[in-house]
């Protein structure tokens, strides 16, 4: 901690910034906010004058115990102790932040409402930071990852059982909405796997023949180029004209839902979004694959077709699992926008929200689907780290 010369060396300059960082947040911004109803800005107030006495200073001794780890000789001990605050520390400021609102919500009007506030965001985000730089420094399998994810959620879930969180804002919106919300979210699942699936059949392919044909490589990237700097809002509109027409045309698939607004133009433009990153990593896995595994596999005696499913499809793997993390997470992002032609999901609650100037009715809709996208980053991508450690075996 101390090196000879009496200077205190810093061993980790991460939690250093987040401990500052977050200090000086909190110092300046409220913990939560508290507005006479959903319409008016909520006033500003601090950790210490919405939490209680023991949570604040709960809070305060994680903070300052993390902030000396930073100065304790690396070790994988600290690191899975970095690991265990920085959690405790992240379910800590959720349960401060439903706490504050419990209380602050007693003999209150029912249309009061009590939102999150900057400090509870910085807070929880260098928690989560602070997770991250301890997985990371202790080079974290798919295991103790998954085991981290666990932990988090299913304290997360007790919190929410047990009510602490009933009297945020946001929480209230969510029980003026739950069959919509449940129905939002099962049609953005939708819209992104049936985008992602087309992409996948369409674009994998695509992949193999850009790899085979260096001709065909170079005037497929430039069209798949092409359709990427179009700002998703005016590929949606672009498509309206061409499929009311269509669906004008036959009848028969404006029977099945295909028009210009609706779930029709969503997919295809999440499709058209989508085809890039899974072209170019199919493309890219197979032309990685060693040209002398290939040649010992004929010597083996096996056919092109045999090459292509055991040898080639299976080492180039990650690398298209890789571009389906890339394509899944852009889709839930994209999703979000399909709501403006009426294709319903996630983004029916942000722009309603817009409309009304209720920040949290927007935030019930952005936070699934940040979630969605955290969730299938950290799946896909442990599921390539677990192929790649099994091809290197």
């Amino acid at each position: 901690m101390t090196s000879a010369r009496g200077r205190i060396d810093i061993h980790n300059r991460v939690l250093i910034t987040l401990a500052a960082g977050g200090t000086v947040v909190v110092a300046a911004a409220g913990f939560v906010s508290y507005a006479p109803n959903r319409l008016l800005s909520g006033q500003p107030i601090t950790l210490w004058e919405a939490g209680s006495g023991p949570a604040v200073t709960s809070i305060g001794l994680l903070g300052a115990m993390l902030l000396a780890a930073a100065f304790i000789s690396p070790g994988k001990m600290l690191h899975y102790a970095q690991a265990a605050l920085a959690v405790a520390l992240l379910l800590l400021v959720l349960a401060a932040a439903g706490q504050a609102a419990s209380a602050m919500s007693l003999g209150a009007k029912p249309a009061v409402r009590i939102s999150l506030g900057t400090a509870f965001w910085t807070l929880a985000a260098c928690a989560a930071l602070a997770i991250v730089d301890a997985l990371q420094r202790l080079g974290a399998g798919a295991v103790a990852r998954l085991l981290t994810a666990g932990a988090i959620v299913a304290g997360v879930a007790a919190l929410a059982v047990a009510g602490i969180f009933d009297a945020l804002s946001i929480a209230r919106e969510y029980a003026n909405r739950r069959l919509l919300f449940a129905d939002a979210l099962s049609r953005h699942v939708a819209l992104v796997a049936g985008s992602v699936g087309l992409a996948v059949v369409i674009g994998f392919p695509l992949g193999v023949a850009a790899a085979r044909s260096p001709r065909l490589e170079n005037p497929l990237f430039a069209a798949l180029n092409l359709l990427q700097t179009v700002p998703s809002i005016a590929l949606f509109g672009l498509l309206i004209v061409p499929l009311s027409a269509l669906a004008a045309a036959v009848p028969q698939l404006a029977a099945i839902g295909v028009g210009g607004i609706g779930v029709a133009p969503a997919i295809i433009a999440l499709v058209l979004y989508a085809l890039l990153p899974v072209v170019r990593n199919t493309a890219v896995g197979l032309a990685g694959v060693d040209r002398a595994v290939i040649e010992a596999g004929r010597g083996m005696g096996l056919t092109s077709r045999q090459i292509f499913l055991q040898v080639e499809l299976p080492l180039a793997l990650p690398v298209l699992l890789a571009g389906l993390r890339i394509v899944t997470v852009q889709a839930i992002g994209l999703a979000v926008v399909a709501a403006l032609i009426g294709a319903g999901g996630l983004g029916t609650f942000v722009f309603e929200g817009l409309g009304q100037y209720a920040v949290d009715l927007v935030l019930l809709g952005a936070l699934p689907a940040i979630f969605l996208a955290l969730a299938a980053d950290f799946i896909l991508q442990t599921l390539s780290a677990v192929l790649r450690r099994h091809l290197a075996q």
